[in-house]
């Protein structure tokens, strides 16, 4: 029993940032944040998921990391994070696509 509960106690933790992470996403904002500051901050946090997750792994491979759970799951959240940035890059070039087919 000790045994999983070692192993669902990162788990955990990284759910309760995960939820933290969701709902301070998610509640309103009181200042007026440009659409280029929302986007330069959510390729910054990319950009530094991705880092962590390199970090880890590399991190693991050497041997000084020994909870392979933590380093798949940086892993997941760098690419989830990546999927996203690249289907909101894809959507906006289609947005900016149609918006310079349109007839003037």
């Amino acid at each position: 029993m000790t045994q999983i509960n070692s192993m669902t106690g990162p788990i955990s933790s990284l759910r309760a940032q995960l939820r933290a992470q969701a709902d301070a996403a998610l509640t309103p904002e009181t200042n007026n944040t440009g659409f280029t500051d929302r986007m330069s901050n959510a390729l910054k946090e990319v950009a530094n998921a991705q880092n962590e997750a390199a970090n880890m792994t590399k991190s693991y491979e050497l041997g000084t990391e020994n909870d392979i759970s933590k380093v798949m799951i940086s892993q997941q959240v760098s690419s989830l994070g990546f999927q996203l940035t690249l289907n909101v890059r894809n959507k906006m070039l289609s947005a900016y696509k149609d918006i310079m087919n349109m007839p003037v």
